[in-house]
């Protein structure tokens, strides 16, 4: 299967804050925030959910198709970095006005996180024409991007007949209630964590089933307790979470998960291999400091695969490595 993966493209800047967020914040002075941390450590790397993902997939062997914009005077270094880990750029624009996104977020003890993103030469990404890939690419993931990206993308993908998957993920506190069900309708898959799976009941007032009834699959992680597959007419696939996990750092884990479980996909592999082998992959990002920074090796993988879901699971693995 030829993937697509549309999103940001960014740069990281990764700190760490040594204590817990809840403990700093009062109750009854939500209101009026005002709040600094000081934080530990600072690490810059590269990142951006489209490049990330993309970054996944061609760790696994496939050769995806990155779209999306970054500025011409910071990214061919970056570049080359994904051409060499199986990423087909072709796609990637390059801007002369704006330097590539950056993404700015703090992790604390718990592993909850506080971030900014700054959009830069990814608000360019709506000058964007997927009709060119009709024929070329069997699914597109149309990830958080420019919003009116997002959306164009999507009508984009209907009208040229292009199976998509929705992703909204980061964008989805930027988005309203009518973007978000134009965003989800008729996509072959919705990717959420927990938390945004509820904010999109919030904000579409749709039920679980209405959702369940407007996308094909619709895939949640669950964090630590692993993932869940809906389907409309079938009963829900939970999946554990993989044991004996090391977490470093959050970030990434979630597309880290994407380019898992896409890959199951694209090798014709069940549902419940796929949030396998997306929950392996995510872990790979949690255990590494760094949405890029892990490495993929066919015999570590399988024989962890095999402790977490058993010989005849990662046998259905193993014999995809190319």
């Amino acid at each position: 299967m030829r993937i697509a993966v549309t999103g940001s493209i960014a740069t990281d800047h990764l700190m760490t804050f040594p204590a817990r967020f809840v403990d700093q914040l009062m109750p009854d002075k939500l209101d009026k925030i005002a709040l600094s941390f000081l934080v530990d450590t600072l690490v810059i790397r590269r990142g951006g959910v489209a490049a990330n993902i993309a970054f996944g997939l061609g760790c696994l062997g496939l050769r995806p198709l990155l779209v999306g914009t970054a500025g011409q005077s910071d990214f061919a270094d970056y570049r080359e970095w994904l051409e060499r880990h199986g990423v087909d750029t072709k796609g990637v624009r390059e801007s002369a006005q704006h330097h590539t996104a950056r993404y700015i977020g703090t992790t604390d003890v718990d592993m909850n996180q506080i971030a900014s993103f700054y959009p830069g030469a990814m608000t360019e990404d709506r000058e964007i024409d997927l009709a060119d890939l009709a024929g070329d690419v069997e699914l597109v993931l149309i990830g958080a991007s420019d919003p009116d990206a997002m959306l164009a993308f999507t009508k984009q993908c209907i009208q040229n007949q292009i199976p998509f998957a929705a992703d909204t993920s980061w964008q989805l506190a930027r988005l309203d209630g009518e973007q978000v069900r134009t965003l989800l309708t008729g996509a072959e898959y919705l990717f959420c964590n927990e938390y945004e799976a509820t904010l999109t009941e919030h904000k579409t007032g749709w039920s679980t089933a209405d959702l369940n009834d407007r996308v094909g699959v619709r895939v949640t992680t669950l964090g630590g307790h692993g993932a869940r597959i809906d389907r409309a007419g079938h009963a829900p696939i939970l999946v554990p979470a993989v044991p004996g996990v090391e977490p470093r750092e959050p970030t990434g884990a979630g597309d880290a998960f994407r380019a898992g479980f896409l890959a199951a996909v694209s090798w014709g592999l069940s549902l419940e291999r796929a949030a396998q082998l997306g929950n392996i992959v995510a872990v790979h990002a949690l255990e590494t400091t760094g949405t890029q920074e892990y490495q993929i090796q066919p015999e570590p993988l399988t024989r962890r695969f095999a402790v977490a879901y058993g010989e005849v699971a990662a046998a259905d693995i193993a014999r995809n490595f190319i």
